[in-house]
């Protein structure tokens, strides 16, 4: 299937990969058959890649619901974002919905999608933000033309989904890992263990990501390697995670990656991350 260029993110996620994909590019196995990426967030790499096969999943269902309302219904959620205006009183409306949860549990999951995607566009630094009960908390962003309908966009991604074989999930990644065949490549993009003891960020769900975690995920990731998966794992250049992928069986690779979604601009800038693959030369 030809790639469509209008195909791309339709929302900003904290560790997007957009401007990495030329990196990562020769670091890709040669032939991709079926693509999975359990941690899809705003999901760059897949966008670009456009695989005919696909799982794609996130922990965050709401994001989730994005993409099948999106699939299923691109029409009547460009229709809603139409009205939505770029306005503080209207942005904390529509962002205090979910603190009335009988009120956000009669929105239909157009409605839902659609007030998912205005936050991010309208938000501060379009930073997808939740407190411990789960609620949107990001402040409004003051922007003057934000593009809150990318029509194009949508449509195009809208085609895409309809036109491939993609297999939506909103689980916990050890389950679509544990599901899928053998021909598999997998992008693993997890929420990055932290480069300092203020660092971490992990608001997009109430749980969080934590040391714990990164323990599992290496588990799994032993786990595809015996099962013969390919995988690729990127995550932040650090001393534990270094530790964590040492075996002399992972190819680690190190990266420069262009940070542009912090609270402090004086924060953003060029990172070293790290990536690791159980397959390829050492470089």
């Amino acid at each position: 299937m030809a790639k469509n260029n209008l195909v791309a993110p339709v929302l900003k996620w904290v560790g997007g990969k957009r401007q990495l994909f030329e990196t990562f590019k020769p670091l890709f196995p040669k032939r991709i058959t079926t693509y999975c990426e359990p941690f899809l967030g705003g999901g760059a790499i897949f966008f670009k890649l456009q695989p005919n096969k696909a799982y794609i999943n996130d922990i965050n269902a709401e994001l989730m619901l994005v993409y099948e309302v999106i699939r299923d219904d691109v029409e009547k959620l460009i229709d809603i974002l139409s009205t939505y205006k770029n306005d503080a009183d209207f942005f904390y409306a529509i962002r205090d919905l979910d603190r009335d949860k009988e009120k956000f549990s009669r929105l239909s999951e157009v409605e839902r999608a659609a007030r998912i995607i205005y936050l991010n566009k309208t938000c501060f630094n379009g930073l997808y933000r939740v407190n411990n009960a789960g609620e949107f908390n990001s402040p409004f962003g003051s922007y003057r033309n934000p593009n809150i309908v990318n029509a194009p966009t949508l449509r195009a991604v809208n085609d895409y989904f309809n036109s491939a074989e993609i297999i939506l999930t909103a689980t916990d990644y050890a389950e679509v890992l544990s599901a899928i065949p053998k021909n598999t490549f997998v992008y693993l993009d997890p929420p990055y263990a932290p480069v300092s003891t203020t660092a971490n960020f992990t608001g997009y769900t109430k749980g969080g990501f934590n040391r714990d975690e990164q323990i599992r995920l290496r588990i799994c990731c032993d786990g595809l390697s015996e099962r013969g998966i390919k995988f690729m794992l990127s995550n932040s250049d650090t001393e534990f995670i270094r530790e964590l992928y040492s075996d002399s069986f992972y190819n680690i690779t190190f990266v420069k990656a262009r940070r542009t979604v912090n609270s402090v601009a004086s924060k953003r800038g060029d990172v070293d991350e790290l990536v690791i693959r159980n397959y390829g030369k050492k470089r």
